[in-house]
């Protein structure tokens, strides 16, 4: 008899808060991460019914907007400083820290509320 094939559960972002969730070994992949972000979620969906916004946009308040601009500015700023250590020839050690570092800004950046 053969095993199920196991299949690695990998880390995704809740489809409305941006919470990091993992899938589950049974089941579908859920979209979001509780019962608030899917309530969220169907709020706007309906409010833009009868608009000419498209149905899958991301309505951001102009705070929201500008704290994902300025994580995509510090995401920019980190990946500048990994590009100029590895044309600098920089030890390994602080390749690792600029990289652990450019990817933990990546992660926040991916979070869109």
């Amino acid at each position: 008899m053969e095993q199920p094939s196991r299949h690695r559960r990998r880390p995704y972002a809740c489809a409305w808060c941006g919470s990091m969730m993992v899938d589950s070994e049974l089941g579908r992949r859920r979209k979001y991460c509780k019962r608030s972000c899917r309530q969220r979620a169907y709020e706007q969906r309906t409010q833009l019914e009868g608009t000419s916004i498209p149905a899958d946009a991301v309505i951001l308040t102009p705070a929201e907007a500008a704290d994902f601009g300025d994580r995509m500015f510090a995401l920019r700023c980190a990946a500048e400083d990994l590009g100029t250590a590895v044309a600098e020839r920089a030890d390994h050690e602080v390749l690792a820290e600029l990289t652990d570092a450019l990817l933990e800004l990546a992660k926040e950046a991916e979070r869109l509320r």
